[in-house]
């Protein structure tokens, strides 16, 4: 049996008839920056997060370094960021000049432990920015108390969360503002690169707008030494069509993922854990395993999709050298990197091919 890591083909059999309408809309109407299906999208993608205001911007990288930079974080201040995640949380620090320091994840839930945040935090840190990793939401009630106490800015990193909730609230209406990535691959993604910043303070969001459309606040007026990052209306057509479907294939993960976590046994194989105040959405099931690589052979062997997230962490990249952290101060982050395995994760996974992996994992 041959099962792809990932695949959207059950999702786009049965969204084709809405994306084909999506497109035919937005062609007909010959319009295709900052129309109404930007506005349209970005009305329904707030009220989904819980939030009063979103803006569509080009991408998920985009989305977080424009929420810095209309909150004012820029050269000479730190920004508490997970040691475990995508470098393009890193990356959006680096890119408003501030820098990037890293705490340590919880080795069980892979999400940055609120414990070891506050011994982070120097007279230079302005701002913690929280990663919904995997889709699992963070522990917000201890981070937000601890931005309060140190009256730090909060931007969560909602791109692989979309949907997923925190004592019954959605990730991206704790903190000041909230990044989300629509790349093809996410639970809400576009036919190509798109992101959203969703606030609940509407000068902020007035400010993201700014910053992403070259400073302007009307054309041929700048107030800010601005981006070039917009949503355009082909992808927002697109991402609205996908949203009404969203909590739905959300929920059809979850049975997956509980289908894996109730059917691995496999002593070698530590699979993910949830803290009850959240309901994760799934984007990524990723197990632990001290023998990866030679399970990941084994999984590949008999047709069985894989990836590694992420197999160097950040602090070893060599784009990050210039920060000096030495290979061993970030040994959780390591262990993770040296360990975890992702499996297939998908709408539209069959019963058989579920049970086919959960066999093959627990004959390793």
């Amino acid at each position: 049996m041959k099962i792809p890591f990932v695949s959207f083909l059950p999702m786009e059999k049965e969204l084709n008839n809405d994306i084909r309408d999506a497109f035919e809309r937005v062609f007909a109407r010959s319009w295709y920056i900052e129309g109404k299906e930007d506005e349209a999208f970005e009305q329904a993608f707030a009220e989904y997060c819980d939030s009063k205001y979103c803006v569509g911007c080009g991408n998920g990288l985009d989305a977080l370094m424009l929420a810095l930079k209309a909150l004012g974080v820029g050269a000479g201040d730190e920004v508490i960021v997970p040691s475990n995640t995508y470098i393009a949380t890193a990356l959006a620090v680096t890119y408003v000049g501030a820098t990037p320091v890293f705490v340590e994840p919880d080795i069980n839930t892979f999400l940055i432990d609120p414990v070891l945040i506050e011994a982070a935090v120097t007279d230079k840190t302005k701002a913690i920015m929280p990663v919904h990793l995997y889709g699992q939401a963070c522990d917000m009630d201890a981070i937000m108390s601890i931005a309060g106490k140190h009256d730090l800015y909060v931007v969560e990193d909602c791109a692989q969360a979309h949907g997923a909730t925190y004592k019954g609230r959605r990730v991206g209406s704790f903190g000041d503002a909230a990044g989300f990535s629509f790349y093809p691959g996410k639970n809400l993604g576009a036919l190509g690169d798109a992101g959203a910043a969703v606030t609940n303070n509407r000068e902020i969001a007035d400010k993201i707008h700014a910053l992403g459309n070259y400073g302007s606040d009307y054309k041929y007026h700048h107030i800010y030494k601005g981006n070039n990052s917009r949503l355009d209306e082909m992808q927002a057509a697109f991402l609205l069509a996908k949203l009404s479907h969203l909590d739905r294939m959300n929920e059809e993960r979850r049975r997956i993922a509980k289908l894996y976590s109730e059917g691995i046994s496999n002593p070698k194989v530590i699979t993910p854990v949830v803290k009850g105040e959240c309901v994760p959405v799934w984007h990524i099931y990723g197990i632990r395993c001290a023998e990866r690589d030679a399970l990941e052979k084994h999984l590949n062997e008999k047709g069985i999709g894989t990836n590694k997230h992420y197999p160097i962490p950040m602090h070893l990249q060599e784009c990050y050298r210039d920060l000096n952290i030495p290979q061993g101060a970030l040994p959780i982050a390591e262990e993770i990197s040296a360990t975890e395995l992702s499996i297939p994760m998908y709408y539209g996974m069959k019963d058989e091919e579920i049970r086919y992996v959960i066999s093959a994992i627990n004959e390793f």
